[in-house]
């Protein structure tokens, strides 16, 4: 879960890095690195990339802080940023891969196989967040936004440049998988039913 919003920072600090103290940025830093880390390593399921985003949402962060305008909150605005980097390092990655973005989904049973190998047996301990783990990174990323981060499908359809449908045909299909993936884990577990871990709607 994100903790962008528990983080508080002294408005004089916020002041002084706009402009341009460097003590002030390291403050800025020091409180925001670990939930902005956690929330491109979720995304993009790759320390080093997480890192190297990590870097350039605090480079955005230093360059553009002088026209934050306290509209948002500090961490929501940083979050943004963070959001911002992770769609646009995915949307490359699509791009490179020669993948749109409706190519993300393999219909089929044997989806949810394939996960399986390329990730490797799913044990008893599996949660939804290693379910999601499993996911393609477009679904992912969808889920995540949608139901962590609380994006409508709109804002996401703005984000990701597609249609509100879309949104909503992605988050459906990944709960489907979801389900699947977690039902398995469960049946290894336990013979108890998975029903409720996952939204009802969306």
């Amino acid at each position: 879960m994100s903790r962008f919003s528990d983080i508080n920072i002294d408005e004089a600090i916020v002041r002084r890095a706009m402009h341009g103290d460097s003590r002030a940025h390291a403050v800025l830093y020091r409180a925001f690195s670990t939930p902005v880390y956690s929330l491109c390593l979720r995304l993009t399921r790759v320390p080093s990339t997480a890192e190297d985003l990590l870097q350039e949402t605090f480079i955005e962060v230093m360059r553009s802080i002088a026209g934050f305008r306290g509209e948002a909150s500090l961490g929501g605005w940083i979050r943004r940023i963070a959001l911002s980097k992770c769609l646009m390092f995915l949307r490359s990655s699509w791009h490179s891969k020669g993948q749109s973005l409706e190519d993300d989904w393999e219909d089929g049973p044997a989806s949810v196989a394939g996960s399986e190998q390329r990730h490797g047996s799913i044990d008893n301990a599996m949660d939804l967040d290693a379910a999601l783990g499993n996911l393609p990174s477009i679904s992912r990323t969808i889920v995540w936004l949608h139901d962590v981060e609380g994006y409508t499908h709109k804002e996401i359809a703005d984000l990701m440049g597609k249609s509100e449908s879309f949104s909503k045909s992605q988050l459906s299909r990944a709960y489907q998988r979801l389900r699947l993936l977690l039902e398995q884990a469960d049946r290894k577990a336990c013979p108890d039913s998975v029903e409720g871990l996952l939204p009802g709607g969306y």
